[in-house]
């Protein structure tokens, strides 16, 4: 990247602003959200051996958390983000859940110099998709593994087998025309959708015995946090904090309407396509 344009800028401003609070805001419907991944994660990362775990882009640390509880006193789990505010939510959770052995780092996995060879463990929920330069964000953290240490998150299949995470954009994109255009092979949310893109990056950047497996979870949101949930977050809620009262009132009727087949019993449910990928260092 330029001078003028630091390392993953856009994601840092990003998450450090509206973004980012709105993540705060909605941790707890977030967490319930994506609660299956947190066994799934720990699973992978926590064995006899395991004394120290690498969260990438924790976020308000639930994965986080998670580990350390399964660690107990044999070991530590880091949790690192570049949002400033959701380390902070992060940290204060850990304190209230007397876990001592998670700490927080605000800090860019692509460039922050963890020490080498110190984390038998690395694990993201949905953290890694994101880095301006996914290849050198991945040796980075290899770097700070020890021998044979272990990789291990998990990250959007296709947009076409995630209809619910694409319904809002859909649904907005005749009041918001100024919606951004996804670039498949971008930092963003289905940007590792293509498991073979996927295996090069992690090939390219040192990793080994890279084994990628499609998981499918299905989850829920209540109805009355599903409004909040879909005007809120991502480039909808971003687009929605800029628009006049009208345009927001126009895109909360077509949200509420495209949602509708989505819900039943009191609540939106759906599935989440995902890629469990794993590797070792």
């Amino acid at each position: 990247m330029s001078a003028n344009h630091p390392v993953n800028s856009d994601q840092a401003a990003l998450w450090n602003g509206a973004s980012g609070q709105a993540w705060v805001d909605l941790q707890s419907i977030l967490d319930a959200v994506l609660a299956p991944f947190s066994p799934l994660l720990v699973e992978q990362a926590v064995h006899d051996q395991t004394r120290r775990v690498l969260d990438i882009g924790c976020g308000a640390g639930a994965t986080t958390l998670a580990v350390a509880k399964q660690l107990k006193l044999q070991g530590t789990c880091i949790g690192a983000d570049i949002s400033a505010a959701l380390v902070e939510v992060a940290r204060r959770r850990a304190s209230a859940e007397g876990l001592g052995n998670a700490a927080f780092i605000e800090a860019d996995a692509q460039t922050h110099a963890f020490e080498p060879n110190s984390f038998d463990a690395a694990i993201s929920r949905f953290g890694v998709m994101f880095f301006d330069d996914p290849v050198s964000a991945f040796a980075n953290i290899r770097r700070a593994m020890r021998s044979e240490g272990t990789l291990a998150f998990v990250a959007w299949r296709s947009p076409a087998e995630n209809p619910f995470m694409t319904t809002a954009m859909r649904a907005a994109a005749p009041f918001l025309p100024a919606l951004p255009t996804p670039d498949p092979n971008g930092p963003g949310q289905f940007g590792f959708a293509d498991p073979e893109r996927v295996r090069g990056i992690l090939h390219a950047s040192g990793w080994r015995s890279i084994d990628i497996r499609p998981i499918d979870i299905p989850a829920a949101v209540s109805q009355q946090d599903l409004l909040t949930y879909v005007t809120r977050l991502g480039p909808v809620g971003a687009a929605l904090r800029e628009a006049d009262e009208k345009t927001r009132a126009q895109v909360t009727d077509a949200l509420r309407t495209a949602f509708a087949s989505f819900v039943q019993d009191g609540a939106a449910r759906f599935n989440m396509a995902c890629w469990l990928v794993m590797a070792r260092s």
